[in-house]
């Protein structure tokens, strides 16, 4: 049994990586400020004895004992960091230095939550861990995109400098329940839009791609990642390969919903990638991980969730 504190506990991929943590046995801490996060997706938690909930903003620095740190901290959609651009940043920035220097104090493990934003609008298809991106660092997504890429510089150089234990994973495109309905996501918009009878909006022309990883694989991947042989620190990308256009995944939400919903088309968002998708040969060999969950599963597992959100 161990100690372990997840930073942004109550968002959508901190909230299921806490549940599985605490039905494992461990004594979990869950530190988050409630900016994005929800207390309904650890509501559940709360009546465990080896779960403890802090209200915590990780720009500021926290004192606690524990044995491994998840550090997953950060609004994650565009909508919500462009929100409130420099708090984003300082989330990404001094939140990881928040926790290195806390990593470092109590001799701790930790894992970085980066992203595939660290390959920007990617030049080089798929994407493999070598490839250093290609990102705008003036543009409406650098609070996001170069926060990250900040946060991974100094937990290699606390690697280097203090000899810290350090994981880095890069999350692609990851869909599931607790999924905030108004995240300004692509599944969670598609998905609400069709169970509302709304027009499904679509940027560009629609043929911009993305890989969607189910949050249950997504949580085994950061698990093993942790857990992973001393000495490897990553960064690993974990995702699912297999890629969909926009218009692909807005026709197959009309059809798993029912919906009479049409495809509506917008300009492109600025800085928008156009295709994103991982290479996850590192992952397969180093953590022998790869996805499990097909589409039209993850995707009806994730309905049902909306459905009762939204008529709720």
């Amino acid at each position: 049994m161990k100690r372990i504190v997840v930073t942004g506990g109550a968002g959508f991929i901190g909230s299921h990586l806490c549940e599985r943590l605490v039905k494992e046995g461990n004594e979990v801490v869950c530190v988050d400020d409630f900016f994005t996060g929800d207390k309904k997706n650890i509501k559940k938690l709360l009546d465990y004895d080896n779960f403890e909930l802090i209200r915590h903003d990780v720009t500021k620095e926290l004192y606690i004992e524990t044995d491994q740190i998840y550090n997953l901290a950060c609004p994650a959609s565009p909508p919500h960091y462009q929100y409130n651009p420099i708090k984003t940043a300082k989330t990404s920035v001094l939140g990881a230095m928040n926790m290195l220097g806390l990593a470092k104090r109590v001799h701790a493990r930790i894992l970085q939550a980066s992203t595939s934003e660290v390959y920007g609008n990617p030049q080089i298809h798929p994407q493999p861990e070598s490839y250093w991106g290609h990102v705008n660092p003036i543009g409406i997504r650098s609070c996001y995109d170069e926060g990250k890429r900040m946060a991974e510089t100094l937990f290699f150089d606390y690697h280097r400098q203090h000899n810290l234990d350090i994981k880095v994973i890069r999350i692609f495109n990851t869909y599931g329940p607790n999924m905030n309905p108004d995240d300004g996501r692509v599944v969670s918009n598609f998905i609400v839009q069709a169970l509302k009878g709304e027009n499904l909006t679509v940027y560009g022309d629609g043929s911009q791609t993305r890989s969607f990883c189910f949050v249950d694989d997504l949580i085994e991947g950061m698990y093993r990642m942790v857990n992973s042989r001393e000495g490897f620190t990553g960064p690993v990308n974990l995702g699912n390969p297999i890629e969909f256009t926009m218009v692909e995944l807005a026709n197959k939400v009309i059809e798993l919903t029912g919906s009479k919903s049409e495809i509506i088309y917008k300009d492109l968002p600025s800085d928008d990638p156009t295709q994103r998708k991982p290479v996850i040969d590192l992952a397969k060999q180093e953590l022998g991980w790869e996805p499990k969950v097909m589409l039209d599963e993850g995707f009806k597992r994730t309905l049902h969730y909306f459905e009762d959100v939204i008529m709720h």
